[in-house]
């Protein structure tokens, strides 16, 4: 079992061996001349590079002005240090801070939109700032750039000569390829590939879907100034056309190339990239051609970059070693139903327009007990689970869970508060890994204050629970349709929740699977677990509803038990279409 602290020590080991390489290519590299140049462009670029990975990589949100955060990077060092005289280091930090702050505002503003409006905002953004580096001169200098940019010194060794300047950046590069690394393995990491996974999935497992989306742009906008300063002090020169819209698509193109998803890509997409201009020269007129051909053929046929060919053949998921966990913590829990009420919802409503989905509608969920809600196709059932879980926002009414009214709650918040929940068609995270799936459960939101170790040995027992812990290290992809059924109600288990809502959990089953379905309700049931559920099998309903609430047409029509609700006339009716009068 991958703990956090074997997770901790292969990082040291990473590091250790990133340390090396970085004092053995400053060694060798050449003390100045075209190739130190070179190397240099490779390195800067690399770091911006890895704030594309952060933001399309892990978070799957469009960024096409990362050489607008390059930009400002370079030019807070070439003001700071040229016009204002202050040290290379703290200009440095003051162009890591502008553009931190940068997209945190881009992001701010921008990510409401979604889709493609968020690359097309971004693309004005770079042109804004494009206008502003090559116009205002008394700032900027204007199209002429700003020259005699200073090389540092540190505690009175300098590091202006090439090779030291070079080992320099290659350690900034080596220290956020590792930061980029541990991003991926961290909570923050896991609910941002849930995020570019499924953003609804996401909120109802607890994840603050904006905030996330926020962070990522400004770790990417950092990471960029970071770059685009020590690309400033490699050159000792810059200009307004060294940082243009045709710049960021190169930045992107390198990310594509070697692999969006990793940090190691992030590295192997530069200098490809970088090179392979270099590589080709011998073509004369033609490598342009070739050279834009190959990276075509490249992002085509292998869309994972050349970082995933090389996990794909060399990294295969191993199964993970048979390790003992303590029992899921509701598991502890014996109960049955009770008259205390979990969840009520009065006089809900919601409206599309004209159409009326959800017509006033009471509900009362008690504890312990397993509450079906079903009814005709289109006659509201998910979309009262859309405003329950926050979703959809309600048109009228009030939804209390566990005596607070959580009407205006966002649905991460609602998460925390203990409510999970399953899709009528599933909604895994694809890019990620049965455990990690179930591990985002787990955490739910940050709740979880009981250390990593104890959250992976949560998901590990809701895993044993749904009988997947063999499949463990496997992309959840990979799983039949069943199996992904049940890593979703997994998740949703992992963060001992007070209440289970299953929208269509029998949806695709086939008898056998439904059954064991069934055995899998009834247990979670004997644990003191409230659930709800809705479904068209009315064979499952009656096997483990305590308590049946029947809608049609968005408006309740029974409610009772389930021998009172599924012989109601309006119920027969509403299934059957109205009886003719002789066959009464």
């Amino acid at each position: 079992m991958m703990t956090a602290v074997s997770m901790r020590n292969r990082g040291l080991l990473y590091g250790g061996l990133g340390i090396l390489v970085v004092i053995a290519i400053a060694l060798v590299a050449p003390s100045h001349g075209y190739y130190l140049n070179i190397m240099m462009q490779a390195a800067t670029y690399a770091i911006a590079v890895a704030g594309i990975v952060v933001v399309l990589g892990y978070c799957g949100q469009i960024s096409l002005c990362q050489a607008a955060f390059l930009g400002m990077g370079a030019y807070c060092v070439a003001i700071g240090t040229v016009d204002y005289g202050l040290p290379f280091f703290v200009s440095l930090a003051i162009g890591v801070a502008v553009t931190g702050i940068g997209g945190t505002l881009l992001g701010l503003t921008t990510l409401r939109l979604g889709g493609h409006y968020i690359g097309m905002v971004t693309i004005g953004f770079q042109l804004i700032v494009t206008m502003v580096l090559t116009n205002w001169l008394g700032f900027t200098h204007g199209p002429d750039g700003i020259s005699g940019i200073p090389r540092p010194s540190l505690a009175g060794m300098d590091l202006s000569g090439g090779a030291i300047y070079l080992g320099l950046c290659l350690l900034f590069l080596g220290a956020v390829t590792m930061f980029t690394v541990y991003l991926k393995m961290s909570r923050l990491g896991r609910a941002m590939q849930a995020v570019r996974d499924n953003d609804l999935a996401a909120s109802t497992c607890g994840v603050n879907v904006f905030r996330t989306k926020v962070i990522a742009f400004a770790i990417s906008a950092a990471l960029g100034g970071l770059g685009g300063g020590l690309f400033a002090g490699a050159f000792s020169y810059i200009s307004p056309d060294q940082f243009t819209f045709n710049d960021s698509v190169v930045l992107l193109t390198m990310a594509l190339l070697g692999g969006v998803e990793y940090a190691f890509g992030a590295l192997l997409g530069t200098i490809l990239l970088v090179m392979l201009p270099e590589w080709l020269r011998f073509l004369r007129q033609a490598y342009l051609a070739v050279y834009g051909a190959a990276v075509i053929a490249i992002i085509v046929f292998l869309p994972r970059g050349m970082w995933g060919l090389l996990m794909d053949r060399y990294f295969k998921p191993r199964p993970m070693k048979a390790v003992e966990v303590a029992p899921l913590p509701l598991l502890a829990r014996h109960g049955v139903p009770s008259e205390d009420v979990v969840l009520n919802i009065a006089k809900l409503a919601k409206h599309f327009g004209g159409l009326k989905a959800v017509d006033e509608v009471d509900m009362m969920v008690r504890r312990g007990s397993v509450h079906a809600l079903i009814g005709p196709n289109g006659s509201g059932k998910t979309t009262i689970l859309n405003v329950i879980t926050g979703l959809y926002v309600t048109t009228a009414g009030k939804v209390e869970f566990l005596g607070k009214d959580i009407t205006a709650l966002p649905p991460h918040d609602r998460a925390r508060l203990g409510m999970c929940r399953t899709y009528q068609n599933i909604r895994v995270f694809r890019g990620m890994t049965v455990l990690e799936n179930v591990i985002v459960g787990a955490e739910r939101g940050g709740n979880d204050v009981s250390g990593t170790d104890a959250t992976l040995e949560r998901a590990l027992a809701a895993l044993d629970f749904v009988g997947l812990r063999d499949v463990a290290h496997l992309p959840v992809g990979d799983l039949p349709y069943g199996h992904q059924r049940y890593v979703e109600i997994a998740r949703a288990l992992a963060g001992s929740p007070e209440i289970l809502l299953l929208d269509e959990p029998g949806a695709g089953l086939n008898l056998t699977e439904k059954g064991e379905m069934a055995e899998l309700l009834k247990r979670l049931q004997g644990h003191g677990m409230t659930i709800v559920i809705i479904d068209h099998d009315m064979k499952l309903i009656e096997r483990v509803a305590d308590h049946i609430t029947v809608l049609n047409f968005g408006r309740r029509i029974a409610d009772g038990d389930p021998k009172f609700a599924l012989s109601h006339p309006e119920v027969i009716a509403a299934y059957l279409g109205e009886p003719h009068r002789d066959a009464a």
